[in-house]
């Protein structure tokens, strides 16, 4: 008993003197690596060629810590920057900050796709050559000759981490996310000395969001006034794609893109199935017009109109009076995805709908998965995950959070009413009268349709001497309009176009 009694004091006496050390040494979790509170960067030297010119550049992958005020650390935001070499002053070398959407996506589709040195080999339509992991190739229309490039992963994404002890979710909403990439931007101008480098800012899908947020922000609050803002695939107006019921400008805004699809599927009639950019004018016509003031008038619509209605909308869309009449005119995104190809088993993508998928079965109202993202996925994420460690030679044990999950997202403060960052992008406009937009849209885009671009771009209020400020391009392809060769090779010619236009204006 005595010899019980002495074991039981002595381990208690032993785990007493042992945990001082194990709260000044935690155990670190195997699937829980420690966020860094401490900033590195990793620096390697390249070689592209560009317009048949080789052009040197330097790689910097590395991450910045954001803080208080009072110097304690937040978060650390990751990203990639390319500067060409030889510039003797880079004050008078362009910038560019680029991201992508989500909310919650990384930046690398903009970075491998669009802009950077490097990109995921695919045909020319867009498809995988190779099986997976696939081959990662020099990107023949990167714009690192007309700038230098900075990727920005936003908090939870890539590697951008909330510091331990610090609740990710203070990064998370519209106007949080604004501030934070934002301070971001700051602190990278200011370290690298580029505070009169001409500014320009590029995002893909909310991410056009989070740029008409930033241009005003970045003004307002630090006095940084750019010089132009790449929006890709643009969602501003958020009622405009909202399916709420009694919300009837999504079916609007979608129906031009319906005609799309079909036109690309072979489900138009003949005089409907030859110039893509006639057909859809004719759409355009019909929706703004007859369709949005049937659905208007809602009940009070009369029988032999709406039947007029349902057999034009059939005639656009390739889809049935039949189905037409049972969706009371009304056919949300996810049931076109299925019914158009129903008849051959097939759905059709999302993010780009010349993809085509085959679910368990041909019955249902919304498609098992979108193979335009499932293709795009498999295409880049093996592909940056093993760049950034072999080429940039980075190292970092976090999961590479291609799209993190960031939700609640709050779109405006209380949750009331539809987010319009249109307007905020006229604010910034009106204030920075030298301001340049130039809006990108991919004509088979459902996840940010371009007829809903051109809707709220009309709508800004802006003023006639500054409406010349914007211009609009379009694309057939998809919300990627880069994946496919012939829209890449025009959008790299819109992007030089526009940033020698911007440029024009210093001089």
């Amino acid at each position: 008993m005595k010899k019980t009694t002495s074991l039981i004091v002595f381990v208690f006496l032993f785990v007493a003197a042992l945990t001082p050390w194990v709260k000044a040494h935690p155990i670190q979790q195997a699937d829980k690596p420690s966020v860094a509170t401490q900033e590195k960067a990793s620096v390697t030297k390249h070689r592209i060629v560009l317009q048949g010119t080789p052009l040197d550049y330097t790689a910097t992958a590395g991450n910045i810590l954001l803080k208080t005020e009072e110097g304690k650390a937040k978060g650390s935001i990751f990203y990639i920057a390319y500067t060409k070499d030889g510039v003797k002053d880079p004050s008078q070398r362009p910038i560019m900050f680029c991201f992508n959407g989500g909310p919650g996506g990384a930046s690398v589709w903009v970075h491998m796709g669009a802009f950077g040195p490097k990109k995921s080999l695919l045909d020319d339509d867009g498809f995988p050559i190779l099986p997976p992991p696939g081959k990662l190739v020099d990107n023949e229309f990167c714009v690192l000759d007309l700038t230098d490039l900075v990727f920005i992963d936003p908090m939870s994404t890539g590697y951008s981490r909330a510091v331990s002890g610090e609740d990710p979710k203070q990064f998370y909403g519209f106007e949080k996310d604004v501030e934070s990439v934002s301070e971001f931007i700051r602190l990278y101008i200011t370290r690298n000395k580029r505070w009169l480098s001409p500014k320009f800012l590029a995002g893909e899908s909310y991410a056009t969001t989070r740029v008409s947020g930033l241009a005003n922000h970045l003004q307002s609050r630090y006095g940084m006034f750019l010089n132009g803002v790449i929006l890709i695939s643009v969602i501003l107006n958020w009622q405009n794609t909202d399916w709420s019921i009694g919300n009837d400008m999504a079916y609007i805004m979608f129906l031009p893109s319906y005609t799309a699809a079909a036109w690309y599927h072979g489900k138009l009639a003949p005089e409907l199935s030859g110039n893509l950019r006639e057909t859809l004018d004719k759409a355009e016509e019909f929706a703004i017009n007859e369709f949005a003031l049937a659905l208007l008038k809602g009940n009070k619509l009369p029988p032999a109109e709406k039947a007029a209605i349902i057999k034009k909308l059939s005639h656009f869309t390739g889809l049935s009076e039949e189905f037409l009449e049972r969706s009371n005119m009304r056919v949300t995104e996810n049931r076109f995805y299925k019914e158009l190809l129903r008849d051959q088993g097939k759905t059709v993508g999302r993010l780009d709908t010349r993809y085509t998928g085959v679910d368990r079965e041909s019955a249902g109202e919304a498609p098992e998965f979108d193979q335009s993202w499932s293709i795009v996925i498999g295409s880049y994420v093996s592909l940056i995950n093993d760049y950034i460690r072999r080429d940039l030679e980075y190292e970092n044990d976090l999961p590479y959070n291609y799209l993190a999950s960031v939700q609640p997202w709050p779109l405006k403060p209380g949750g009331r009413g539809y987010l319009n960052t249109a307007e905020i992008l006229r604010q910034a406009m009106h204030m920075n009268p030298q301001l340049k937009v130039l809006v990108a849209s991919g004509y088979y885009d459902f996840a940010t349709p371009y007829f809903d671009a051109d809707h709220t771009i009309a709508h800004m209020d802006l003023a006639k001497e500054l409406q010349k400020n914007i211009t609009m391009t379009y694309y057939e392809s998809g919300h990627m309009m880069y994946v496919r060769k012939v829209a890449h090779q025009k959008f790299r010619k819109d992007m030089e176009d526009f940033i020698r236009n911007a440029l024009e204006m210093i001089k």
